[in-house]
């Protein structure tokens, strides 16, 4: 006899496997928009610190968020998001997440009066990995092996915890320092358990889907930059034809990800089974924070520019760094994911990458209008190279509506 006791249990406790061609719901990108807020308070914390040390924080802080978003996309790929106990969780992380942007600006310099703003920060987003793991260990019943995997990922959660409580009650340099070892430990341990555990990736359309939004996402973010930039001035042809810039540079940071590269990497990663698609699932994650972080970064270049859009001063250091050093982080991102999805060796995109490192000391010494304009013609020019060079393997790639043909692997 079924004790009625227990269904209310197990009504609370209910997942919902994902079915085959199972993409990203309309409650995953709920979710997102806490991360669009989140990206604009990281790029805001980079701008008001001005300094190298206050880039890398934004980027560590970028590396947590990154973090979170990435463990709720691989659960949300083995259940449901938007059904039974998942969508009460993730609607729990999401309120905690919001709270961690909040926090942003005093993640490393607390404000006087009211909670200290790192300790928060750290407890609202060490909160939300437990709830990750939490959920994904009932979403994970019957899977003996996902829920071993899913035990052994507390181990460097809770060494990185070991280290950002010390690192936010100590502060200054010091928080920098154990925020950056914390992320090391974490990420580590995380590779070593996803190349030799057993993780899953069941819907590779999915997983590949979500990633996808996130980049379209950071790109966002760079328009909102134009924005904020364009608001604080006065409207002038100047500015009006920064703005036009940095748009048309969004959309070449688009074609260069969604053109080939993201259909390429999805058709393989449809097209492998087992071990072999975990750890191209493990591309996604790694390869990606580069290009998130290297969109971000040029992100906040753009809006440097649209600052200074009217003077005829130079750029300036800080800003010529960000622009052009985050555009080859960009670039770089692509060459990692590319390599660890077996797409091979993209030779334009790394001599482009060098290019841009090495035109920074001229973007420094120019006009804030003339320096983007000069990184809008330089990855123009690569756009226009591999639209026209690989022609032909473009027009196959996107001339299937259905993944190519090719056996499984793995």
């Amino acid at each position: 006899m079924v004790d009625r006791r227990r269904r209310p249990l197990a009504t609370l406790t209910r997942t919902t496997p994902t079915s085959e061609g199972h993409r990203a719901t309309t409650f995953e990108l709920l979710f997102d928009l806490v991360y669009v807020f989140a990206a604009t308070q990281v790029t805001a914390l980079m701008a008001d610190q001005h300094s190298p040390q206050g880039v890398a924080q934004g980027l560590i802080l970028l590396a947590l968020l990154w973090s979170v978003w990435s463990g709720y996309t691989y659960l949300a790929n083995v259940a449901r998001a938007d059904e039974g106990l998942l969508r009460v969780g993730m609607a729990t992380a999401m309120a905690s997440m919001f709270i961690v942007a909040l926090t942003i600006p005093e993640a490393f310099h607390d404000s006087p009066g009211g909670l200290n703003g790192p300790i928060v920060l750290v407890s609202a987003y060490l909160f939300v990995r437990c709830i990750h793991l939490g959920l994904f260990a009932i979403a994970a019943r019957g899977d003996r092996g996902l829920r071993r995997q899913v035990r052994l990922a507390w181990v460097p959660l809770l060494a990185a915890a070991a280290f950002m409580i010390p690192g936010a009650l100590l502060g200054g340099v010091a928080q920098t320092a154990l925020f950056a070892t914390a992320l090391l430990l974490d990420w580590g341990g995380h590779w070593l358990s996803a190349r030799y555990g057993s993780w899953r990736v069941p819907r590779a359309g999915h997983l590949a889907e979500r990633h996808g939004l996130f980049v379209i996402l950071a790109i966002g973010e760079s328009v909102i930059s134009i924005g904020v930039g364009a608001s604080q001035q006065a409207i002038s042809t100047p500015l009006l034809a920064a703005a036009v810039l940095g748009l048309a540079l969004a959309i070449l940071l688009w074609w260069l990800y969604f053109d080939t590269t993201a259909l390429a990497a999805e058709h393989r990663l449809i097209h492998t089974r087992g071990p072999a698609r975990v750890r191209m699932g493990e591309a996604y994650t790694y390869g990606h924070y580069p290009i998130i972080a290297g969109i971000i970064t040029a992100a906040l270049g753009v809006e440097g520019v649209l600052a200074h859009a009217d003077q005829a001063e130079p750029l300036g250091g800080f800003y010529a760094a960000a622009l052009y050093g985050g555009l080859a982080l960009y670039l770089a991102g692509h060459l990692l994911f590319r390599r660890l999805t077996g797409s091979g060796w993209a030779t334009p995109r790394a001599v482009t990458a060098v290019a841009l490192l090495a035109l920074l000391p001229i973007a420094a010494s120019i006009a804030a209008l003339a320096a983007l304009l000069l990184a809008l013609i330089t990855l123009a020019s690569l756009v226009t190279y591999e639209t026209l060079h690989d022609a032909e393997k473009r027009r196959a790639l996107r001339g299937h509506d259905s993944p190519l043909p090719s056996q499984p692997t793995g």
